[in-house]
């Protein structure tokens, strides 16, 4: 696995050596809360690189992944991970030339446990606004209150977009300057650009309209939950998705 590196200039991959660390899971389920193995304390943390204020960071739990903004002095994550994720955001924080005082806003996708498991530990060490959909607000558990957001709703300068199916309160959230969507588990890629995975699916149906809803949307990348991030074709895969699923 490796870090991704996304900016206004440029969108770059760059590979490097043992997992790194911070919010996309491989497996999810429909439990509010399914049991998650904690990870090792052994598990290898990124590597720190020269990083670019306002770039995204990806940082990768072999299964699950989290995403990171930098933008001058403040940060925003997007999901947190498995339990025993602190450390490796923190490194994946560092990397990008910044910290637990820089995060001033923690979005969670949705409810399942290999997105929200490290909220417990990270929640108190950061004065953050923390943000869910407010299908999946009753079934997160936080030491800190939850702010519910909805469809069209802005957090640093991030837009807010409902994808629900995957969960009843499933969020994805895009950025309009670049056209980077953050998906959770909205989208995934492990076999291609596919959608929801079914068996961890509340609603097909609603999850087959929220892909669609995505795919009339102008996105250039997609960084899910599960996969390698798509930065190349997005647009286009997304739309080929989108006019094969059932009416």
């Amino acid at each position: 696995m490796g870090e991704l590196w996304i900016s206004r200039r440029r969108l770059l991959f760059t590979a490097g050596a043992g997992a790194i660390g911070m919010a996309v899971l491989g497996s999810c389920s429909t439990s509010s809360s399914p049991p998650a193995p904690a990870e090792s304390p052994e598990t290898p943390v990124p590597a720190a690189g020269g990083a670019v204020a306002g770039d995204w960071r990806r940082v990768d739990r072999t299964i699950v992944a989290a995403y990171i903004l930098v933008r001058g002095k403040e940060a925003a994550i997007v999901d947190l991970g498995t339990i025993g994720s602190e450390s490796a955001i923190e490194e994946g924080l560092k990397a990008a030339g910044a910290s637990w005082a820089s995060v001033k806003h923690i979005v969670l996708t949705h409810m399942h446990q290999d997105h929200v498991g490290g909220l417990p530990e990270i929640a108190p060490l950061v004065k953050a606004n923390l943000y869910c959909g407010m299908g999946d607000l009753y079934s997160i558990a936080s030491p800190k209150e939850l702010k519910p957001v909805a469809d069209g709703d802005e957090v640093f300068g991030l837009q807010i977009i409902e994808t629900p199916g995957h969960t009843n309160g499933h969020i994805s959230v895009f950025e309009p300057s670049t056209g980077i969507l953050v998906a959770g588990d909205a989208l995934r890629t492990s076999n291609g650009l596919e959608g929801s995975d079914p068996p961890n699916t509340e609603s097909e149906t609603r999850a087959n309209a929220s892909v669609r809803k995505l795919a009339a949307m102008d996105i250039k990348a997609i960084l899910p939950g599960h996969g390698e991030p798509l930065t190349a074709g997005a647009s286009k895969a997304l739309k080929a998705l989108a006019a094969g699923l059932p009416a």
